[in-house]
């Protein structure tokens, strides 16, 4: 018997034990039966005898269409992952010696990516002799954070793994709403 299928519950002929406390189609409270006994309420019924609780004594069954229910769980499930927050990491590098114009044309790229409600990974990365002034890589992190600061907060402070300076920023919950916000009335529009 695979895991999954062990989560299921145990449907009809495979409940063992010996009385049940029954809940019948409504949710009503009918009370202790035979096992058999409720089989036979539910066959009368057309529907199933589930067991919703093992664990109760006595053990809980209740009356459904258990077809009907796992279709139910299945959409509620899909809907549940339609509603997600999908958020991604998105990456800008930066070098040590970078240049004002280069320096403002990736702080641009970053600023449209935390705008889409993105959280943002920046690596500052260093080579040969660079490596000697790890803190010129900061004071560059140090400008983006203090540049950002409307719009975004430091959630790793910058940390040197090896030959690379890391920081991660991601967009503030007031930034994050008004992307929704925005979305939401685009799809009223259309």
């Amino acid at each position: 018997m695979s895991a999954i299928a062990a989560q299921e519950p145990r449907l009809n002929d495979e409940i063992t034990t010996r009385e049940c406390r029954l809940i019948d189609f409504d949710g009503n409270q009918m009370g202790v039966y035979p096992t058999h006994q409720a089989q036979q309420i539910a066959d009368d019924m057309n529907l199933d005898l589930v067991e919703i609780a093992p664990n109760a004594t006595p053990p809980v069954c209740r009356i459904m269409d258990y077809g009907k229910f796992k279709y139910d769980q299945a959409i509620k499930a899909k809907q549940a992952r339609k509603n997600q927050n999908k958020i991604e990491v998105k990456e800008m590098k930066f070098r040590p010696k970078i240049d004002v114009g280069d320096y403002t044309t990736k702080k641009k790229h970053v600023l449209r990516f935390l705008e889409a409600g993105n959280k943002v990974k920046i690596t500052i990365m260093f080579r040969g002799r660079e490596m000697a002034h790890p803190e010129q890589g900061l004071s560059i992190l140090e400008r983006l954070a203090d540049d950002l600061k409307d719009v975004a907060v430091i959630e790793n402070q910058p940390k040197m793994e090896g030959r690379n300076m890391h920081m991660l920023i991601a967009p503030l919950p007031a930034t994050a709403k008004k992307k929704k916000d925005s979305k939401n009335d685009e799809g009223k529009d259309n």
